[in-house]
């Protein structure tokens, strides 16, 4: 073993000091030993140092090797340490009972050195096997979320390549959403959700022509008939899909021109019909518009577009949102002045 490798440790758990001291001249040359002569020292040592096996009795005064099996498994920090009994009770029905809760093997008293160092080995090694396994799953499954995560931008950003916005635009809303999301008390995971799908909310635009949609004048009343097909073109887009992102990102894409009073597309949704991620990113995608230069328009001041977003309260907006909106709305600045979009040169 390399001077560098560190050693494993072992806690020996028994209420006699012959039987420790056995074990422990029998390891004490492989590994680091700690030991208890009854359960509750046990569970102390357990808590204050990193162990990698433990054998453990069974018949020990006050609290037995099973009670102390168990609390070992209820414990979420603890459950994954191997435990092997090592104990003078060898009938069918005690080792069935170790191995019911949870132990990895079960050695007879007395025992060789021969036997206590081999079954030691193996259950180390299958410990790190499964150690390494559970590392390598949580590495790809942090990379798959990464993945899909950059997915869910770049679609982001096809949509807004076809636009006259820009990328920083559906930065904006995420974090406009994240912040409202949170002020209202929606648990934390909701809070990432809508913050990482309401950059799609208009990723149907790259179903729409670009004779309409970088039109610089006013739309006829039949091009805007097609430009508000996009809502239902980014739900056709993202359905199907079992990822709950890419549902959450669904629902926005549908559901995000719905005015609270249910007089806009694409359904005519009134007041709570209309899904909460929809109405939350119809305020803050209107707010960032507003608050945006525009070829065809000028940034609104923060006074106006406050005060516009209080005028459209319970007829345009959720007016629970308003109310929410009112307390973030130094926020939302912020963000705004954060990210702001790169002006072109003159």
């Amino acid at each position: 073993m390399s001077a560098q490798a560190k050693r494993a440790t072992i806690l020996v758990v028994d209420d006699i000091a012959d039987n420790i001291d056995v074990v422990s001249n029998i390891l004490n040359g492989h590994y680091d030993i700690k030991a208890a002569n009854q359960g509750p020292l046990a569970l102390k040592i357990l808590e204050r140092f990193d162990v990698d096996l433990i054998l453990l009795d069974i018949m020990m005064p006050n609290m037995d090797g099973y009670e102390v099996c168990q609390r070992i498994k209820d414990n979420p920090k603890l459950r994954n340490i191997p435990i092997i009994f090592l104990t003078a009770m060898d009938s069918h029905e005690d080792e069935q009972r170790g191995f019911d809760l949870g132990a990895v093997d079960f050695i007879s008293k007395p025992f060789s050195a021969s036997i206590l160092k081999a079954r030691v080995s193996a259950q180390l090694k299958l410990a790190n096997y499964a150690k390494e396994l559970e590392r390598q799953v949580q590495e790809r499954t942090q990379e798959l979320a990464l993945s899909r995560l950059e997915i869910i931008e770049r679609l982001a950003l096809a949509a807004e390549f076809r636009d006259n916005e820009t990328g920083n635009h559906v930065i904006r809303v995420g974090e406009y959403c994240r912040r409202i999301a949170r002020h209202m008390g929606l648990a934390e995971p909701e809070c990432e959700l809508i913050a990482l799908t309401a950059p799609l909310h208009d990723l149907g635009k790259i179903a729409i022509s670009d004779t309409i949609l970088l039109k610089p004048g006013r739309l006829t009343d039949e091009e805007f008939v097609i430009m508000k097909s996009h809502a239902e073109a980014g739900a056709q887009i993202l359905a199907g899909s079992q990822s709950e992102l890419l549902k959450a990102a669904g629902i926005i894409a549908l559901s995000h021109h719905e005015k609270w009073d249910g007089s806009v597309y694409p359904h005519g949704l009134k007041g709570e019909d209309i899904p909460l991620y929809g109405r939350i990113v119809t305020l803050c995608d209107v707010y960032d518009a507003l608050s945006s230069v525009r070829p065809y328009k000028d940034a609104w001041s923060k006074e106006q577009v406050e005060a516009y977003i209080n005028e459209l309260s319970g007829s345009q907006f959720d007016p629970t949102l308003v109310q929410h909106f009112n307390q973030v709305k130094d926020d939302f600045y912020q963000i705004l002045q954060e990210y702001q979009d790169e002006q072109p040169s003159a």
